[in-house]
């Protein structure tokens, strides 16, 4: 704060956080120095405001299949500006011009669920969070792509071939499965002897 005239017996203090407590203390000055501190103030809360920060690190992905999972980093307390916190998230096909939201009423909450079985595998949303709290809605997130779930592989692997190595030892070798829409990321093969 400034330095007020020491005529002066009130001051307003500016720029503090909103529904947060504080106390204050005044302290006297002259040509000599400082004195004391005064004793703290009662605890004051400033008035609740909407909150203005968007939620970060919006991601998600993964999940099952007919699932889109959507994931952030939750707004700490003393940016929640007031009672009655919770995020919206809304989040739309990758093309789409109509948005669909959803309001998680949980201060603490960091992802969200969307189960549709009209969602494809693999399908891209745009997704954005924001926040609100009882004094109206705040800041969304920018936006970003998240993926569906997936569906297991609906292709086996072609080309399979065998080739005796040893009296113990077989290889065992075949096509990759491509990347496409049907078969998703394939993560790893599993070898069965019949």
């Amino acid at each position: 704060p400034e330095v007020i005239n020491g005529r002066t017996h009130k001051a307003t203090v500016v720029d503090l956080s909103p529904w947060v407590e504080y106390e204050f203390r005044v302290v006297a000055s002259n040509s000599v120095g400082i004195g004391e501190p005064s004793r703290p103030s009662a605890l004051l809360k400033t008035k609740a405001a909407v909150p203005v920060v968007a939620p970060t690190n919006v991601s998600g992905g993964g999940g099952s299949r007919s699932e889109l999972v959507i994931t952030w980093e939750p707004v700490p307390e003393e940016l929640q500006n007031g009672e009655g916190f919770g995020y919206i998230v809304m989040f739309r096909p990758l093309g789409s011009t109509t948005w669909t939201k959803a309001v998680v009423a949980s201060v603490e909450a960091s992802k969200y669920v969307y189960r549709n079985e009209n969602i494809t595998p693999l399908s891209p949303f745009e997704v954005k969070v924001g926040v609100y709290n009882n004094e109206g809605e705040g800041t969304l997130s920018s936006i970003s792509i998240v993926y569906s779930g997936e569906d297991e592989p609906q292709i086996a692997p072609a080309g399979t071939s065998a080739l005796s190595i040893s009296a113990a030892e077989v290889e065992v070798s075949w096509q990759p499965i491509a990347w496409n829409r049907h078969t998703g990321r394939v993560l790893g093969y599993e070898v069965r002897q019949l």
